[in-house]
């Protein structure tokens, strides 16, 4: 403080503190910054047979710090300038209605499922016992909302060639009055067979929850995933395709009032929209009636729904708003990843059977071999390192199954 005049103002200083930031970050973060960045330096030199090679992590610069630290001069904590943009930023790369942030993909998937059991939804909502396809291998947080909202879920088997559910199981698993929606993930950035799924999907009138945390950047038939189902999902945990430290965004892809339910959920269940901060943006706070309530009950504190408070604060937005302009560079970078590591593992076909992109019949140094369906995929790995290749092992034919939350095995139809 001594080295400061008295006339410093606090942008002057603001501006000061935060070149100072940058300064640092770019000496003591060196070693997350991109792989193509001439400054960036590990701190080691590469050992063959010794050196450990992380598998993922963080990849940033002294932006991510800069946004960071800014945010948090400024302490406006709780989600909000930087969230409101970042879900404006994030709904128009991935071409959708709109874009909700949350504290994590886990939430995320947990508000798909709770919103469509809002009553706001009619015939249409989830009732306790309905019926949710999915898949019998991926991450839990696929399934425990399903069992969390009191639903079914019911597996159907991978395909060990894309890890992706096997889709000529769909059918098998429907039951007419019982199966009311679909959820499953991109496996590990790989594209599911969009084509079918939805086609199932709108034939039967299931709704489409895409569990899209392994897969921002992918694409299906040149559009991008996350942007097909009804609702999809994205995660921002560090060794994803962004990253907010912990952090998640729910996608509204065109069913706009799908978006206020979701958002009630996220924010304690409550029936009004005034972001925090904020009053009175319907214009009518206090001209509600409702049921038994006293006219004039103060909208901002009516609850429609039985929610949760799962919003990150504005500090983590800052920092996705930063990765989500690396983004672009990032999916690149994945995919030229899975690419050498494929042409380096290439001579080990024996003992390997190698993971293809849904669609692709095989691949050479020359690329990929496709099917007669007319459907590409072109995946924005999620890690080059697992996503290439699994243990070969002898295939194992199963049914599609019920799992209910009320008994402890399968129930096999």
């Amino acid at each position: 403080m001594n080295n400061l005049s008295i006339e410093t103002s606090p942008a002057e200083l603001k501006s000061q503190i935060l070149n100072l930031c940058r300064e640092y970050s770019a000496l003591q973060h060196r070693a997350n910054r991109p792989g193509t960045d001439p400054t960036r330096n590990t701190g080691s030199d590469f050992v063959p047979g010794k050196t450990t090679i992380p598998y993922a992590g963080r990849v940033f610069t002294e932006e991510e710090v800069e946004a960071a630290v800014g945010a948090t001069l400024d302490f406006w904590l709780t989600l909000g300038a930087e969230g409101e943009a970042f879900e404006t930023e994030l709904a128009r790369f991935l071409n959708v209605q709109s874009s909700l942030l949350v504290n994590s993909g886990s939430s995320a998937n947990l508000l798909a499922v709770a919103a469509l059991t809002s009553p706001g939804l009619g015939e249409r909502a989830l009732q306790p016992a309905d019926e949710v396809i999915t898949v019998a291998a991926g991450f839990p947080t696929t399934v425990a909302p399903i069992l969390q909202q009191g639903l079914v879920p019911v597996f159907i088997d991978n395909d060990p060639k894309t890890l992706n559910a096997r889709v000529d199981q769909l059918e098998d698993a429907f039951v007419a009055g019982r199966t009311k929606a679909v959820m499953m993930a991109h496996a590990l950035g790989n594209p599911f067979d969009l084509s079918t799924v939805t086609e199932f999907c709108r034939r039967h009138g299931l709704w489409l929850i895409e569990d899209n945390c392994d897969a921002l950047g992918s694409r299906y038939d040149q559009k991008l995933t996350g942007s097909f189902g009804d609702l999809s999902t994205q995660s921002f945990y560090p060794p994803h395709h962004l990253t907010m430290g912990e952090g998640g965004a729910v996608n509204v892809t065109r069913q706009r009032s799908l978006r206020a339910l979701v958002e009630s959920f996220r924010d304690w269940g409550r029936a009004c929209w005034c972001a925090s901060g904020k009053d009175n943006t319907c214009h009518k706070r206090y001209g509600w009636k409702l049921g038994e309530l006293p006219e004039g009950y103060d909208h901002k504190y009516i609850y429609t729904n039985l929610g949760y408070n799962l919003k990150p604060l504005d500090i983590q937005a800052a920092i996705g708003r930063q990765q989500l302009m690396k983004l672009p560079s990032f999916i690149v970078a994945r995919q030229r990843n899975w690419e050498t590591l494929r042409r380096r593992l290439a001579d080990q076909e024996e003992f390997f059977e190698f993971m293809l992109p849904s669609h692709a019949s095989s691949w050479s140094p020359e690329g990929f071999t496709w099917d007669s369906s007319g459907h590409r995929s072109e995946c924005s790995w999620f890690d080059a390192g697992q996503t290439h290749s699994s243990i070969r092992s002898p295939a194992v034919r199963q049914l599609p199954r019920r799992c209910s939350h009320r008994q402890p095995h399968a129930v096999w139809r």
